[in-house]
């Protein structure tokens, strides 16, 4: 058996961080306004909160950077990347808007990202991951198996639009189906 190291990343201030590919000004800021000067306009050298380029400014600027560090997208999902390691396993990041998870068999590996994101971007780094997404996550150590659960949320839910009581569904899931080391899909 063999146990994962999942560590949880929060970047500040997410979208200052992307460069603008066009001319953007808007009016000077209260509090800022140059005396005699009240009808001029402020040109805007980087992303600001609110700017609709924002968003897709600071992923363009991260794709950049992971790429760059020598990590693959999956092919499944623009917002997981992979690097495959001498030792033939992989690290793997999962990005949210400026929620990160990352995942490896290696701490050294999960380390070394987060130095390496340190370096480029406001981190704060939330240590062990035990909830993402709304999805808590648990590992058995012992049995060498990890567990994603949204029953909180789910309650949290029900108990918003008062169903607590509802009538119980089985999921739509094949009830024979069972994840495996062997049904895992490849990055």
């Amino acid at each position: 058996m063999y146990d994962l190291e999942l560590k949880q990343l929060d970047v500040k201030t997410t979208f200052l961080h992307g460069n603008l590919e066009e001319e953007i000004y808007i009016q000077q800021p209260e509090g800022f306004v140059v005396p005699g000067k009240e009808d001029h306009v402020c040109r805007l050298k980087k992303c600001l909160y609110g700017l609709k380029q924002s968003p897709r400014q600071w992923y363009k600027k991260f794709d950049s950077f992971m790429v760059g560090h020598g990590y693959s997208k999956s092919s499944y999902d623009n917002c997981v990347y992979f690097q495959k390691t001498s030792d033939w396993s992989f690290i793997y990041l999962l990005l949210y808007v400026d929620d990160m998870l990352i995942v490896a068999r290696d701490k050294s590996l999960v380390n070394k990202l987060k130095v390496q994101l340190s370096s480029e971007f406001d981190m704060k780094d939330l240590g062990p991951a035990k909830k993402i997404l709304r999805m808590e996550i648990n590992k058995d150590r012992q049995a060498g198996k990890l567990f994603l659960s949204q029953k909180k949320y789910v309650f949290k839910m029900l108990d918003k639009f008062e169903m607590r009581d509802c009538k119980v569904v089985s999921t739509p899931i094949v009830a024979h189906f069972k994840l495996s080391p062997t049904s895992r899909c490849q990055p």
